[in-house]
């Protein structure tokens, strides 16, 4: 009890200090620039707003967050099945690793920007471009680190389950899968965060008039810097409910099924 109250008091101490930071860079841009930085007040009302049903262009921010996670999940759920079978593959089998593994890692160099121009030239505008740049960056984190995972499992362990009599599909379930969980898990979460910031990305300059992304690259030209400040702090929300809420709690039964014992850093998100 004293544990959760002492990182409660933590918690709140750091969103303390980002907001006086925040305050503190309105104070020196308006002193600097003459500028009206929209300041945690302004913004926190207008959020409030937004969230009661005040429309940003004609959309509430609920149907813009609904429509940016929905193509962030298509392209994501694509990357991760994808990504564990291809990694599966190429973990296993070391001619296939030798042959494709390269090519995977000179992708995972290209930044999820450099995808525009790819994006538009095969699918051209829309929504199928943004899940096209969102599986991408999604997908090479994931093949590496499952192909890694796969790869790094000790033969002693494979051997004795084939001595035991099991088969090509009993090894892979209660072996190699086990045994390579958790850095799936890794490419995964890697995969999440860098998805999430490509879509924004993505929506900025290939979106359809609506979700998180285009109202930041709408605001600009109408100068609503509110608005693209609230958009923001849903973009946030969004991600640390991913993040901290959803995948901590999934890792760490994963981690009870299979023995792991819990590191007082994910103990506190049970």
């Amino acid at each position: 009890m004293q544990i959760r109250k002492r990182q409660l008091i933590i918690s709140l101490l750091s969103i303390f200090f980002v907001l006086a930071i925040w305050q503190l860079i309105v104070w020196i841009v308006f002193y600097n620039r003459g500028v009206n930085f929209p300041t945690p007040i302004n913004t926190f009302k207008q959020f409030a707003q937004n969230l009661a049903g005040e429309n940003i262009y004609d959309v509430t921010i609920w149907k813009h967050t609904i429509s940016s996670i929905s193509r962030w999940l298509a392209g994501y759920l694509v990357a991760v099945i994808t990504g564990i079978i291809l990694g599966f593959l190429l973990g296993s089998n070391q001619l296939l690793n030798k042959l494709f593994m390269p090519f995977i890692s000179v992708l995972q160099l290209i930044p999820g920007l450099a995808w525009i121009p790819i994006a538009l030239l095969l699918f051209g505008l829309g929504v199928v471009s943004t899940i096209f740049m969102i599986f991408i960056i999604a997908f090479t984190p994931i093949v590496i680190t499952t192909a890694t995972g796969i790869k790094n499992t000790p033969a002693d362990l494979i051997h004795a389950a084939q001595i035991m009599g099991a088969n090509r599909i009993k090894v892979f379930i209660h072996v190699l899968l086990p045994s390579a969980l958790f850095n799936i898990i890794d490419g995964m979460r890697i995969g999440l965060a860098n998805s999430w910031r490509v879509l924004i990305a993505a929506e900025m300059i290939v979106g359809n008039g609506i979700g998180l992304g285009y109202i930041i690259i709408q605001s600009r030209w109408t100068l609503d810097y509110l608005s693209a400040f609230v958009a923001i702090i849903m973009i946030v929300i969004v991600g640390l409910t991913f993040e901290k809420f959803i995948f901590q709690v999934i890792e760490n039964k994963l981690r009870l099924k299979y023995g792991h014992e819990l590191s007082s850093e994910t103990l506190k998100y049970e």
